[in-house]
């Protein structure tokens, strides 16, 4: 737990002028035993807890009732990791002290250490009312309003604290950083005009000018120059600009803002000087060519002008991609063949792997995605013009190397064919496996095409050949950081977890605590913890996956926690732009693509806990099994946890000793390895929606999320909460199937219900629903219609298979073999056959019918391992 203070960054939870103890509180102590207090702040303060500890407890053997003692013998504790126990006591030391401020602020630091902050800033505030003019009480409650989002309240913090003097007895007024925050304080409130002014006045507290290279006071100038503009007044904040702006140390921001805002006040002709000095020190950033169009009024219609533009920079910077890749966008026709032509013989020759990375976005458009094809297929067959010096421009140096007997040019072709045709809007997957074999048989130590080659067989569903083969293009390059993630990330599709740990052990600290996963999840390594965790869900192993889900939501707290260390720090050392944007990005933090990626899964597992409560982490999903399977894998999970909970108390043995560091600081031990308690929840849905909350909150556009909370809410009989996700799925897309076949299941479980809803919620549910289904609707119809409207569609067939299946049991038989039906449809995808098989388990369909859908969907996709039998 940390806390920063404006005075002495050093992290440490200190108590409210903590080497002053109230005057009665002074009072019940011999000035031995006072002296004894200082030792015991002093200890804490430098992490010798047990020093500390030992000479608190000598006070309080003298002095049993002594509030102060007891405070910080509490925050001894909680530092100890012992917070249960540390609040019993600082309540105690409340009792008999109750007027004590240090008592108050170390209850204050208490709560504030288990994260509720409303509590923390109630005893803060309680504390101040005790001692108002204590300097570190205001820092700490200036820090919780900051974190918490209360403008109002950090700006009358911020504005006592300014108005106040040091401990020492110097004015805080002296200090850039007090006047600063309360800026902040103003301008994150909206109160643009009292930032400014608080700013100026600062200024014109000055004696004399800083230095050119005071940095801090650089940053202040632009601080204040983005909050005029944020005002509207673009005319003075370019006054105020130009005032500085030749002594500006952040020369390329304060080019870019005196650009923006001569664009803005469409004085054009100064906006383009701007631009193209901009474009001179850096030539490959598009947004300055933006800038610089607009500047010269050239219309997006107007190719030409706008090539004669960028042709302009490509000459100046022969080297470089962004003009020379841009044009590719706006030219169509012959144009564009000619430039495209130009770009991918220049890229090919010179054998960039990127190439096709750099223009794969082109293929939104069909005929630019043909043009592409067929350029490349010329330079395959020979057919194609070469350009100048075989190459598309004249080479200057010798800097293009002779080709030898095996052309580099052609092995760049097979190579970028073959990502063309493993890409999803061009694919081919045949086409794309002989030319990549092509290409590893003319370079068969290249990393990269062996990379390729894993993708492909990927795309066929070959996960085990797809591992095995990123693992054979990792033992190429085995110092190269980036080919190792990918050959764990491999395993892990292919829930080879041991192997992929093992690699990824290749670069992680040897001496971690845990191991390599440990150091993994302290490094914050998002996209392991998340593939760990989705494939431990593919294998039925519950408790493992919600605890790897588990940990990537405490990252994006601690995200949300490290927030502490830059309210002071960034703003102490002037990095006040940087500090403003950080808090703009974490008040949408958890819209991250991996917070909804982690939680969705998260949530399902929840469901499905739900839903077979006799679901555990050994046992695995026996959803899918008879009853003699079922009893022979119980028999089977049994012996294993045995054998687990006997390895996991020899490692818990062998921690003790180590569970506190020589420092005193509490080392982390995993004392549920496995993530058992995930499994002995009694309320799976109530859990989900620690994790469902957020996720409804901060990404109420993504339908996976919306369609988990229906889910949920269906569950928990919140057929209100469950109506509002579906209306807002079907606002994201209206198409989607699953949304039929909630719509249909939320109407049944209405009609079905033994007891009628109030009749607020039953009006409210009408007045929503019945648009979307009416009231007297004849669902087994209105589904067999659906059916019917969508019989080419795989997803949509499945989806409306699965609602007859509730609608009307008796249809099992028909929707079983539907579903072998689906594979015959020229749409059907291989995701769509994964989903089939998965829906034929969960109907616990007869074997002969999964035997059926396996070789029907092997016949198929050959190479998916997920249709392969133990013979193939």
């Amino acid at each position: 737990m940390k806390i920063t203070h404006d005075a002495d960054f050093d992290g440490e939870q200190k108590p409210a002028d903590h080497k002053k103890m109230s005057q009665q509180q002074q009072a019940q102590l011999s000035g031995k035993d006072r002296s004894l207090f200082q030792l015991v702040v002093k200890h804490y303060e430098a992490k010798q807890y047990k020093k500390a500890l030992k000479s608190a407890e000598q006070i309080l053997r003298k002095n049993p009732k002594h509030g102060d003692t007891q405070a910080m013998k509490a925050l001894i504790i909680n530092a100890q990791g012992n917070t249960d126990e540390a609040f019993v006591l600082c309540k105690e030391a409340l009792k008999n002290a109750m007027k004590s401020h240090v008592c108050w602020h170390v209850y204050g630091l208490l709560w504030r250490c288990i994260k509720n902050y409303e509590e923390a800033i109630k005893a803060y505030k309680f504390a101040l009312k005790l001692e108002p003019d204590s300097q570190q009480i205001l820092r700490d409650l200036a820090l919780l309003q900051i974190q918490m989002r209360d403008y109002q309240g950090y700006i009358q913090s911020r504005r006592t604290i300014l108005q106040s003097k040091t401990p020492s007895g110097q004015k805080n007024s002296n200090f850039r950083l007090n006047w600063t925050a309360l800026a902040v304080a103003q301008h994150l409130a909206g109160d643009l005009y009292d930032a400014e002014r608080t700013l100026t006045t600062f200024e014109e507290t000055l004696r004399q000018t800083p230095p050119k290279t005071d940095n801090e006071h650089s940053e202040a100038l632009l601080y204040k120059n983005t909050i005029i503009a944020e005002t509207g007044e673009t005319d003075r904040a370019l006054e105020h600009l130009e005032a500085f702006y030749k002594i500006s140390l952040d020369r390329t921001a304060a080019m870019e803002m005196r650009a923006q805002y001569l664009l803005q006040l469409e004085r054009r002709e100064e906006a383009e000087q701007a631009y193209r000095a901009l474009l001179d020190r850096n030539a490959e950033y598009r947004a300055y060519y933006d800038g610089l169009r607009k500047a010269i009024r050239i219309e997006d219609s107007d190719t030409q002008s706008l090539k004669t533009l960028y042709d302009e920079y490509a000459k100046k910077n022969p080297r470089g991609d962004t003009a020379r890749r841009v044009p590719l966008e706006f030219l169509d026709g012959e144009a564009f063949r000619e430039a495209a032509d130009r770009y991918l013989q220049q890229m090919l020759h010179k054998g960039v792997p990127s190439t096709f990375a750099n223009i794969k976005a082109l293929y939104s458009n069909p005929a630019k995605r043909e043009t592409v094809q067929s350029l490349v297929e010329s330079y395959l067959s020979g057919t194609h013009t070469p350009l100048a010096n075989g190459s598309a421009d004249q080479h200057v140096n010798g800097d293009e190397k002779p080709e030898t007997k095996q052309a580099p040019f052609e092995v760049s072709v097979l190579y970028f064919l073959a990502q063309h045709y493993n890409y999803h809007l061009s694919r081919d997957l045949a086409r794309a496996m002989d030319l990549i074999d092509k290409a590893i048989e003319a370079q068969p130590e290249e990393v990269n095409h062996h990379m390729t080659k894993a993708r492909i067989l990927k795309h066929q569903g070959n996960r085990q050949k797809a591992s095995e083969t990123m693992e054979k293009a990792r033992t190429l390059d085995e110092r190269d950081r980036y080919i190792n993630t990918k050959a764990a990330k491999y395993q892990l599709r292919n829930d080879e977890n041991e192997a992929a740990i093992t690699n990824m052990g290749k670069f992680t600290r040897k001496e971690a605590v845990g191991g390599p996963l440990g150091d993994l999840i302290d490094m914050q390594c998002m996209w392991y913890v998340t593939e760990d965790g989705e494939s431990y869900v593919r294998q039925g192993k519950p408790g493992l996956a919600l605890k790897r889900f588990t940990t990537i939501y405490d990252i994006f707290d601690t995200w949300q926690e490290d927030q502490f260390d830059f309210h002071t720090f960034s703003i102490r050392k002037g990095q006040v732009r940087a500090y403003i944007d950080m808090l703009k990005w974490e008040d949408h933090l958890r819209e991250h693509p991996y917070f909804s990626r982690a939680a969705i899964s998260a949530v399902g597992v929840y469901i499905r806990l739900s839903d077979s409560p006799g679901l555990n982490g050994l046992n695995g999903d026996q959803s899918a099994m008879d009853a003699s399977e079922r009893k022979k894998a119980q028999k089977k999970a049994r012996k294993a946890q045995e054998k687990q909970e006997q390895i996991d108390a020899e490692k818990k043995d062998g921690q003790k000793t180590a569970s506190v560091g020589a420092d005193g600081e509490v080392k982390k031990v995993d004392t549920d390895p496995q993530g058992t308690k995930f499994l002995q929840t009694k309320e799976p849905l109530e859990d989900a929606m620690k994790f469902l909350t957020p996720l409804l909150e901060y990404s109420p556009k993504n339908i996976l999320a919306q369609q988990a909370g229906f889910e949920v809410f269906m569950r928990r009989k919140k057929y209100l909460l469950a109506l509002r996700c579906l209306r807002a799925a079907r606002s994201i897309d209206a198409s989607n199937p699953l949304n039929h076949e909630q719509a249909i299941r939320l109407r049944h479980a209405i009609q079905s219900l033994k007891e009628p809803l109030e009749s607020q919620v039953s009006e409210a549910l009408e007045a929503e629903l019945s648009p979307l289904i009416p009231h007297a609707a004849d669902l087994l119809k209105l589904n067999s219609e659906y059916l019917a409207e969508n019989n080419e569609s795989a997803a949509h067939v499945q989806a409306s298979l699965r609602t007859r299946q509730l609608l009307d049991p008796n249809t099992a038989d028909e929707n079983q073999k539907d579903v072998i039906r689906t594979l015959a449809l020229p749409s059907v995808s291989l995701e769509d056959a994964v989903r089939g098989l998965d829906l034929l388990k969960e109907w616990r369909a007869e074997s002969r019918y999964r035997d059926d859908f396996i070789a029907a969907a092997h016949e198929r996709w050959p190479e998916a391992t997920t249709f392969m039998t133990q013979e193939d």
